[in-house]
């Protein structure tokens, strides 16, 4: 049961938060191209592994639980979530809707680490971007990569051909380069993005 907070109400509830956050997932395209591309039925928030409790405590009003789907467990009070937990969902209260999905990253000093290889990895700095407005999103190289997947799914195949006609070649190169080290068998995308 989800009713997810648009960018607009992300951006509100955040506003006070001390850690770094970026939107991820398929609004971070659609916040690339500046337009919304399709529906999304969640809306996906990364944060840091290592500032997990600041946001925990920031959101102490709201019902967290950890997902390792296809589970969730209660999120207690100072818990701190390491592998194999990524996924915290977050609603106002016990009777309310799902509103968020806080995703966690790995990061090794001022590098983020990509959690199905740890020697794909990258400058923090490289991470994301910012709207007009100062809303903090993923890169779409990076967020496409975390969508690669052996079975690509329709909501990432529309999410990769709507946006990688605006990436530069750079972020092509390194979107291929990151695929074809992942999937030495071959992925789908790599031949699309030479």
């Amino acid at each position: 049961n989800w009713q997810p907070l648009s960018i607009e109400e992300v951006g509100e509830l955040l506003s006070r938060l001390r850690v770094s956050w970026w939107i991820a997932g398929g609004w971070a395209i659609d916040l690339f191209l500046g337009r919304q591309t399709r529906s999304h039925g969640d809306t996906d928030i990364l944060i840091r592994r290592d500032d997990q409790l600041a946001v925990q405590e920031y959101l102490r009003d709201w019902d967290l639980y950890k997902t390792q789907q296809p589970g969730l467990m209660p999120w207690l009070t100072g818990e701190f979530q390491t592998r194999p937990f990524d996924d915290i969902w977050c609603r106002r209260s016990p009777n309310s809707p799902w509103a968020l999905q806080l995703m966690l990253l790995d990061t090794d000093g001022d590098q983020w680490v990509f959690k199905r290889d740890s020697t794909i990895r990258g400058s923090l700095d490289s991470l994301g971007r910012r709207t007009s407005l100062g809303v903090p999103y993923m890169s779409p190289e990076i967020q496409l990569l975390y969508k690669a997947k052996p079975q690509t799914l329709t909501k990432d195949q529309s999410d990769f051909d709507v946006v990688t006609p605006y990436m530069t070649e750079e972020a092509r190169i390194w979107l291929s380069d990151c695929l074809e080290k992942r999937f030495p068998e071959g992925h789908r995308w790599i031949v699309s993005l030479k």
